[in-house]
């Protein structure tokens, strides 16, 4: 679970979030929503441990992230995956190199198991004949996918999707949602999705947090989200 107390952050005395409280439920997903530039992306920082509050704090697990030690630090985070918007494969990599470098990094497995480990992601997101391909030669869609199993190939107990929708057509990005939602019950994994993609919102029907104007203005279900009276909600699913 991830608990967020209080969590104020500014830059260069520009206040972004005012004392945001949010409790992310393990094994369930939450889709953080709001107008772009709301502060969505910086509280992903924040729960990454990227960016340190001015204040408050949050804990993954019971544990407080920033009262941790850089090496501590470091491995509270490999709790956490990120999907992000533009995939961010390595350009001299293929994919089965981008897929396996978490492994060459922080485990011990043989070349056999590394092997086996990203052809069953592959399997996962449909993309088994893709291994030597490089990521210039692949479209959009197909970049997500390695990505998305690049970012569970260590298993982590929370995955954050920033944008993961944005750039496709809508038939990529109804794939993308329903992979999504696969990994999530497959894998029970604890899923953050950060989007401002009504498509995507309906698709998933899941928990919603709504940030306007440096608070959380809704924390409840799918269904109280689209039936709320509330104005600046009303104009966000028009």
């Amino acid at each position: 679970m991830i608990e967020i107390k209080d969590l104020t952050i500014s830059f260069n005395g520009i206040s972004v979030l005012d004392k945001i409280n949010l409790t992310l439920q393990q094994h369930e997903i939450t889709t953080i929503v709001g107008q772009s530039g709301c502060g969505k992306s910086v509280l992903m920082k924040a729960i990454e441990g990227l960016i340190i509050p001015e204040s408050g704090t949050i804990l993954i697990d019971e544990i407080d992230l920033f009262s941790l030690n850089r090496k501590k630090l470091k491995k509270a985070r490999r709790k956490i995956a990120m999907l992000f918007q533009a995939a961010a494969l390595l350009d001299s990599l293929n994919a089965f190199q981008n897929i396996a470098l978490p492994l060459k990094e922080h485990t011990s497995l043989s070349e056999e198991e590394i092997f086996q480990a990203v052809e069953e992601k592959l399997k996962l997101v449909g993309l088994v004949d893709v291994m030597e391909k490089m990521p210039s030669e692949l479209s959009g869609g197909m970049k997500k996918r390695i990505a998305l199993a690049r970012a569970t190939i260590l298993k982590p107990d929370y995955i954050i999707y920033d944008e993961p929708t944005t750039g496709l057509d809508p038939i990529i990005a109804k794939e993308i949602t329903d992979l999504i939602l696969k990994l999530h019950h497959e894998s029970k994994i604890t899923s953050i999705i950060i989007t401002h993609d009504l498509n995507c919102i309906r698709k998933v029907k899941s928990n919603i947090a709504m940030i306007h104007n440096k608070k959380i203005i809704f924390d409840g279900s799918y269904n109280d989200f689209m039936k709320a009276n509330d104005k600046i909600i009303k104009e966000f699913v028009g």
